[in-house]
């Protein structure tokens, strides 16, 4: 039967985005498209004109008696706790009532009958401060003696100083990398709808929509089964809407509550970026020992991040980079350090790699200072110091994890050779030695990243599977749709399962009210999770329909297979559809919840030791970039990837998830400049002063593969591997490279040091300063 050849959408199969084709043509439904039930009211934030004061009064009867305001919110609104901390250190009002403690903190919320009133309304408020000193950067407010928001990380491995003592050669610097904005096609909303009793059904575009349900129910003193919150997709994410949603559902939900109507929030974009937090910056210090041959022999580092004013997330996020301050290279000694250190700036949150980023390039500024300190290849000296095996006992991470899955060495190798790495970089130097005002740069990075929620207790998923009685299923869970493709592969899973079309198939709105208690979409552990917790339920239904169609044709369970659309019964072969109505007719239950935890992590943060991660995702990238020495100006040539995403659930949207992601990640460390005056005062909060990379910015030829070869170690859904954040990092070549670029102009002698985002400006004074070295 041509019905049993195969099955449309399977795993490990290119399928096309279920909502692509929608987003295209602009029908896909967002928060904001809504259709508002009559008496709908809108929602603006009003917000601290000053970086740092008490507050000692704070007159808004200007604001309550302008045109079509019907109400104005404050901290005393507020019936339950005044509080959104996601970590729960009760650090983070929704509306502070002595103190601001950053330019743009929100102060109270406007309610009008349009989105405009509400707006004019807001810059009415009349506020009496003390204005304090502040602080704004973790230097600055280190040294004013502020104090940190949450504990410190220390990760310590072998003898450090006795590694010091041994080693031949011994360099300490400091890197400074910035921090960057999420810059989501759509911002933060909620749209809150009262219902009888204590409830409130809240429409947002948040990551977590169980931490936003917990966040609404603690605000208005109700019970979490209270609360439902809804979320059918977003438009982008990137781990800013992760915690930074919370207020906005609160203040949405606090407002219909009180006046008994609908109530939406939208900030415009200048708010969105002032009133909500970042990827963090760090000052990184850094003191390494190490051979003749660049071998890493000891290292010591302090990672001080800028978290803003309130503890949010910066606790994991600094753990985080610490977890990645090796990438993929083996640290004899290790002894590293983090300092979440509180400023008088938005509280920083998460961002694609969550602090393991900043970790990584920390990672890579230190060898290249070895390279360039002993006249090698950068690239020499990264294969010098990858992880080994158990054999020849390199193999064990600062925090006493040991790596037992290690491609990183075939993964540079192939790459090296794809991409014709020597014979290009030997063109580069002797181009480079004719002594243009162009000079070239040729740079091949690695990445290893860990693949967990560092809190143990996040790596859980849920599921529902319903199956109707005309063969169609309906798929819920916990995770949440913002363009990564999650709900396409947890659907394919689905559909393997059962062996049936994935146009069988119906995915549904994350919502509270199916799956309870979920974990953010967040540590690249979507599809792991979810569709793990899929295959669960389907599981649990297909082993009712075995039993079944085993005792109704009287064969043994062995005899029963699902097949292309159909179940093989011993010799008879019947339509999945068909066979459903038949079970149902019978009365076999065809709705399963699924559930996964992930096995094997434990951590002990307070000893530095564990498994936080159940495995690694691996890939390598080699960027050559032109960089014009007069003006700093520069262009990115040419970028290859390898990238290991282990047996692929949809190798074309994986690509897609690797070519964004070093899009990204070479964003934040060339153009992605984030500014604040002295005054406190965010400067680069639009898209007309915050450059984010354009189409043309893209490498001029783009060449990505995935490595076929790779298959995950560890039970995964179908072994495939995170690709979420992983390839991030990829885009470390491109700063790489044009460090490589710079450093010709004093014949690589010295390390330029450049720090992020590498902006022309930042190129051509490192470019000035070589000159003037030499």
């Amino acid at each position: 039967m041509k019905d049993l050849q195969t099955i449309k959408g399977a795993v490990h199969q290119d399928l096309k985005h279920d909502s692509a084709i929608k987003q295209v043509q602009g029908r896909a439904d967002y928060t904001d498209d809504i259709a508002e039930p009559i008496g709908t009211l809108h929602a603006y934030l009003g917000v601290s004109t000053v970086t740092h004061a008490n507050i000692r009064g704070m007159d808004l009867s200007r604001v309550r008696a302008a045109p079509g305001v019907v109400a104005v919110l404050t901290a005393e609104d507020v019936p339950g706790v005044n509080d959104v901390s996601p970590t729960g250190k009760h650090d983070e009002p929704v509306f502070p009532t002595e103190k601001v403690e950053f330019h743009g903190q929100p102060m109270f919320a406007v309610i009008a009958e349009t989105r405009d009133a509400a707006r004019r309304a807001a810059e009415l408020a009349d506020v009496d401060y003390d204005v304090l000193p502040h602080a704004l950067d973790p230097i600055a407010a280190e040294d004013a003696g502020m104090p940190l928001v949450t504990d410190p990380l220390k990760l310590e491995r072998g003898d450090v100083e006795a590694g010091f003592a041994a080693a031949a050669n011994r360099i300490s610097g400091r890197m400074v990398v910035g921090g960057q904005d999420h810059m989501y096609l759509e911002g933060h909303i909620a749209f809150a709808i009262p219902g009888e009793d204590d409830d409130v059904v809240v429409h947002c575009s948040t990551q977590h929509p169980s931490e936003a349900q917990h966040m609404v129910a603690h605000v208005l003193g109700v019970p979490s089964n209270a609360v439902v919150v809804n979320v059918r997709r977003m438009g982008g994410g990137f781990g800013g809407k992760e915690s930074q949603m919370n207020l906005f559902c609160a203040v949405a939900a606090i407002g219909a509550k009180k006046l008994n109507r609908p109530v939406k929030i939208r900030p415009d974009r200048d708010q969105d970026m002032t009133a909500t937090g970042k990827r963090h910056d760090f000052v990184i210090d850094y003191d390494l020992g190490f051979d003749h041959d660049g071998r890493i022999q000891a290292v010591e580092s302090q990672f001080a991040a800028r978290c803003g004013y309130s503890s949010d997330l910066s606790g994991p996020v600094t753990d985080r980079a610490l977890f990645h301050a090796d990438n993929a290279y083996f640290y004899p000694n290790v002894r590293l350090k983090s300092r979440p250190q509180k400023t008088n700036t938005v509280s920083n949150t998460a961002f694609r790699g969550f602090g393991g980023p900043q970790g990584v390039v920390a990672a890579e500024r230190m060898i290249e200072e070895v390279a360039y300190a002993l006249g090698k290849d950068p690239l020499e000296v990264r294969k010098a110091n990858f992880y080994g095996d158990a054999e020849d006992g390199r193999n064990v991470t600062p925090y006493h994890q040991t790596v037992e899955d290690n491609v990183i060495g075939r993964v540079v190798e192939e790459l090296e050779q794809s991409a014709d790495y020597q014979a290009r970089r030997k063109a580069i130097i002797e181009e480079n030695a004719k002594g243009g005002i162009i000079r070239r740069g040729l740079a091949l990075t690695p990445v290893k990243f860990g693949i967990s929620f560092t809190a143990t207790w996040y790596n859980q998923a849920g599921a529902l599977i319903h199956v109707y009685n005309d063969g169609s299923i309906h798929l819920n869970h916990g995770g949440t749709e913002m363009g990564q493709g999650l709900n396409t592969k947890v659907a394919q899973v689905v559909a393997e399962a059962f062996q049936v079309d994935f146009d069988r198939i119906k995915i549904t709105k994350t919502t509270t009210e199916k799956v309870p208690n979920t974990s953010a979409t967040a540590a690249s552990s979507g599809s792991d999770l979810n569709g793990m917790a899929a295959l669960d339920a389907a599981e649990q239904i297909k082993a009712r329909l075995v039993k079944f169609a085993a005792e109704s044709r009287g064969v043994s369970e062995e005899a029963v297979s699902f097949v292309p659309n159909h179940l093989r019964i011993g010799d008879e072969v019947v339509p999945f559809d068909s066979f459903i109505k038949e079970a149902y007719m019978a009365r076999v239950q065809l709705s399963s919840a699924g559930f996964y935890k992930t096995p094997k992590i434990h951590w002990d943060r307070a000893a530095g030791k564990g498994r936080p991660f159940y495995y690694y995702a691996y890939g390598a990238s080699c960027s050559e970039v032109s960089v014009d020495t007069l003006t700093g100006e520069y262009r990115v040539e040419r970028t290859d990837i390898l990238h290991d995403v282990g047996r692929s659930l949809n190798p074309i949207l994986d690509i897609g998830q690797v070519e964004g992601a070093f899009i990204q990640g070479m964003g934040w460390l060339t153009t992605e400049e984030l500014w604040w005056d002295e005054a406190g005062r965010l400067r680069t909060h639009a898209p007309s002063t915050y450059k984010i990379p354009l189409a043309s910015d893209r490498p001029r030829i783009f060449n990505v593969e995935l490595a076929d070869w790779s298959e995950n170690r560890e039970m995964t859904i179908k072994r495939s591997k995170a690709v979420g954040e992983p390839p991030f990092m990829l885009g470390i070549s491109v700063f790489e490279a044009l460090s490589m670029a710079v450093a010709s102009v004093a014949d690589y002698r010295q390390c330029p040091r450049l720090d992020a985002p590498a902006t022309p400006e930042c190129v051509l004074m490192a470019v000035e300063r070589l000159k003037a070295g030499a």
